[in-house]
């Protein structure tokens, strides 16, 4: 008896975007160990959220990420729309060790303007595949609309 494709096994799919998304956690918190000691080190201003928010909201954001790219595979997303989701999970990966490892604040927020524009790219390119998986972005798209506000306003204070 031979195995079907991949594409066949929607729990296997589904653990591939799990995983695809703890590595880009994995790669961020690499360089986010002592984020916790250098945020609260930082001039913020006063809106900013405290530290220990960052990993429940991340959590539930990449849980919403992963369950996005998958209802976008099952509904026949081209590789193309899937290689678009891969490059925003490049760029979410990146900006961590810009901002924290480097402490490049400048840099970092010209990176996550870019990479807004990448989830807005694959929310629109997903929307004609499933508007569930574009909607799951939505917060995902919030959160980094507020991080891009909080990095450049850290830029400014530091």
């Amino acid at each position: 008896m031979t195995a079907l494709p991949l594409r066949h096994h929607p729990v296997r799919v589904l653990f591939v975007f799990v995983a695809a998304v703890v590595v880009t956690a994995v790669v961020g918190s690499l360089f986010s160990v002592s984020a916790g000691e250098e945020y609260l080190g930082l001039r913020r201003p006063d809106w900013a959220p405290p530290a220990w928010l960052f990993g429940p909201v991340w959590t539930v954001l990449y849980g919403l990420i992963a369950l996005s790219g998958w209802l976008a595979w099952r509904r026949g997303a081209s590789r193309g729309e899937l290689a678009l989701f891969g490059v925003q999970l490049v760029l979410n990966a990146l900006w961590t060790p810009l901002f924290f490892g480097l402490g490049w604040y400048g840099v970092a927020f010209a990176e996550i303007v870019v990479l807004w524009l990448a989830i807005v790219a694959v929310v629109v390119v997903f929307w004609w595949r499933s508007r569930a998986a574009a909607l799951l972005l939505v917060p995902y798209l919030a959160w980094v609309s507020f991080a891009g506000a909080l990095n450049v306003s850290i830029a400014v204070l530091n």
